[in-house]
């Protein structure tokens, strides 16, 4: 099989030629027709994340080490299982739950595999779908997408389930209350996307890059701002009622600063980007002013089941999605990193 991997830290994709897995005990092959192309991609084939001050997580601290298969929107048809895998969906056409866990400790029992202490997921830890064929441990991650355009589905896995579980920690709220994006890239369009879903339309959009500003409002942004603008924290305070929550799809410490200092009393900054750094919390003003500081990453597997029911149903938003052939993913992290897209890009296998 072909696959586009990282052979050195920070180096552009290199294309390989390896044998097609074969799948042993719970396991289950996909043949990838299209996987969808992440902003998390980037800072993995740089290496590292930013956790500000000087540091850096490295991904060799994962235990990754090159080669490594990326890919975790991955969408595509069952053509094979081993021994032990039952109730197998041969044939068909599936969206893959990527934050696989070890399968036995109490978070994936209880059904969290992304929280998992030790996660094997699938184009991090585990080969994912920048390879025309790709395992998946168990048949319980392959979800029914039927009804969705198999080209935009993969974008579900991981933006869709994302912010679906972030937007849920805001619930829940008024519908009058304002919620604040921050970054209008293809997790903050999603989130627009979502709100707009969950029955929430009181929406504005923190977005440094004018020319993304129409798709967010296509999407039910009712204001857009510029948070580089001196007077942007007047601008979201001023807000009717003030700013009951935050999203930031952006995780930098501009946008944390801004984020926090924008709530009103009791409102929750939920953090999910991961651009990186750091911020000081004052605690007293934190407990004064009740608010919430929490972190999302990912969600479960029932809760991609619910992304994708949302979507069948017609109910969330398409956000823009371009396609783009296996060769070109690499130069698509270029542009990623870049601030060049707008929307997501999709890797077409088949």
């Amino acid at each position: 099989m072909i696959s586009y991997e990282i052979q050195d830290w920070g180096k552009p994709l290199q294309q390989a030629v390896r044998e097609q897995p074969v799948p042993q005990g719970t396991e289950v092959l996909v043949q990838v027709k299209y996987c969808g192309i992440c902003h998390s991609d980037v800072h993995i084939r740089d290496g590292y994340f930013d956790l500000g001050g000087g540091k850096k997580f490295h991904m060799s601290e994962r235990g990754m080490k090159p080669p490594v298969i990326m890919g975790h929107e991955p969408y595509g048809t069952v053509v094979g299982a081993g021994p032990e895998a039952k109730e197998v969906p041969m044939g068909k056409d599936v969206l893959v739950y990527p934050w696989t866990g070890c399968g036995t400790c109490p978070r994936c029992l209880e059904g969290m595999d992304n929280w998992c202490p030790t996660p094997r997921f699938l184009g991090i830890q585990k080969p994912g779908g920048y390879a025309q064929h790709m395992l998946v441990p168990h048949p319980r991650y392959l979800i029914d997408a039927n009804g969705i355009d198999p080209a935009y589905a993969p974008v579900l896995a991981c933006s869709g389930l994302t912010t679906y579980s972030a937007a849920r920690k805001l619930m829940p709220c008024s519908p009058t209350d304002w919620i604040v994006v921050m970054g209008a890239g293809g997790l903050g369009l999603m989130a627009v996307a979502m709100l707009r879903a969950l029955g929430h339309s009181n929406i504005a959009v923190c977005e440094i890059d004018s020319r993304k500003w129409p798709a967010a409002q296509d999407l039910g942004a009712l204001h857009t701002f510029d948070p580089t603008n001196p007077e942007a924290l007047a601008q979201l305070m001023a807000l009717p009622g003030g700013v009951w929550g935050v999203l930031d799809l952006v995780g930098a410490e501009s946008t944390a600063t801004l984020g926090l200092a924008a709530l009103r009393k009791g409102g929750r900054y939920v953090v999910v980007g991961l651009y990186g750094g750091q911020i000081p919390v004052s605690l007293v003003p934190m407990a004064q002013r009740a608010i919430t500081l929490q972190g999302s990453y990912v969600g479960s597997p029932q809760e991609l089941r619910e992304v994708v029911a949302l979507a069948q149903s017609g109910r969330l938003p398409r956000t823009p999605t371009h396609l783009c052939a296996p060769e070109e993913i690499s130069a698509t992290l270029d542009q990623l990193k870049a601030g060049q897209v707008i929307g997501r890009v999709v890797a077409q296998w088949a």
